[in-house]
């Protein structure tokens, strides 16, 4: 028997949507209606974190236990006035057909996808050598978790403004912390690759108990790494706003540093987990990360941000 079908108004798109009674996340019951329900809800506040960038899908179509694939081609299937953006991928050698999720209609058929996570990149439109931000990537080696997240977050933060970059930290939805600094142009991948990497080196020199540059599986346990090369014209993150396939809908939602400093003082990480409604909830008061890019700073140079 053919799924039940509905239809869906979304930005004047019509959309067809299917199996919303199907269960992605078992631990909470939360299903695949909830998600789309989420990201019709969140579209207009997601879309400017996503318009024109390419974009990769995440997509668990049997749910968060089963297994996940990262589509970073464009589907065929796509509706036409889902447009696509083409990145030359080193690795493969070949160019990478992405799609651009540029308007609410364009989340919401992703999530009919069962694309849980979308993680756009750092360049938008065809401008290939222009990113728009600097990505810090916080992740935790057990038994360092997320508190030990923000005590790296706020090293990146003054490393940052001694170069006189600015930046704002959002939860990943998952274990640990990504900070964002708006770039002013021009700014090319070249030298945001080594501003990015003499942060890094720079940080755990001064801290080596605490921070690793390696993903060297045997160096992590206990550190946090920082993972800069995230800073590249072919590589992703999750987006802000963005829901995770992880146990629970977190999402990965922009914090102050303030909240950073009353979950540390607190000894509880669980301060800064947030579900669908709760980000619904905080979105609806605004969007920091997006004042935050209305204001960019110049890419300071190499030297700045070096040990000491």
């Amino acid at each position: 028997m053919a799924a039940e079908r509905v239809t869906k108004e979304v930005g004047g798109r019509t959309l067809s949507l299917s199996n919303l009674d199907k269960v992605l996340y078992p631990e909470t019951g939360f299903t695949k209606g909830d998600l789309i329900a989420y990201y019709a809800a969140i579209g207009e506040v997601i879309v400017p974190h996503l318009r024109g960038r390419p974009t990769t899908l995440v997509r668990c179509t049997e749910g968060v236990e089963g297994q996940k694939f990262f589509e970073k081609m464009c589907p065929k299937h796509r509706p036409e006035w889902v447009r696509t953006v083409d990145v030359w991928a080193p690795g493969p050698k070949r160019t990478v057909r992405y799609c651009r999720v540029d308007e609410p209609a364009a989340v919401v058929w992703t999530a009919q996808l069962a694309a849980i996570e979308l993680h756009p990149g750092l360049l938008r439109d065809q401008d290939r050598d222009t990113p728009t931000h600097l990505v810090v990537d916080l992740d935790p080696g057990e038994p360092a978790g997320l508190l030990e997240c923000i005590e790296v977050a706020k090293l990146v933060r003054d490393r940052l403004a001694r170069g006189g970059l600015g930046c704002l930290p959002k939860v990943s939805g998952s274990k640990g912390i990504q900070v964002l600094a708006p770039l002013a142009p021009p700014c090319g991948f070249e030298a945001l690759r080594d501003v990015a990497l003499a942060l890094a080196e720079g940080l755990a020199a001064d801290h080596p108990d605490l921070i690793v540059t390696n993903m060297r599986k045997d160096l992590r346990p206990g550190k946090v790494l920082i993972d800069w090369s995230q800073n590249s014209p072919f590589k992703t993150t999750v987006a802000t706003w963005s829901v995770r396939a992880r146990v629970r809908p977190w999402v990965s939602v922009p914090v102050t540093w303030d909240e950073l400093d009353a979950a540390l003082a607190a000894g509880d990480p669980d301060r800064l987990r947030f579900e669908a409604p709760q980000a619904l909830a905080r979105a609806a008061q605004g969007d920091p990360m997006a004042e935050a890019f209305a204001a960019p700073d110049p890419l300071p140079p190499v030297d700045a941000l070096g040990p000491g």
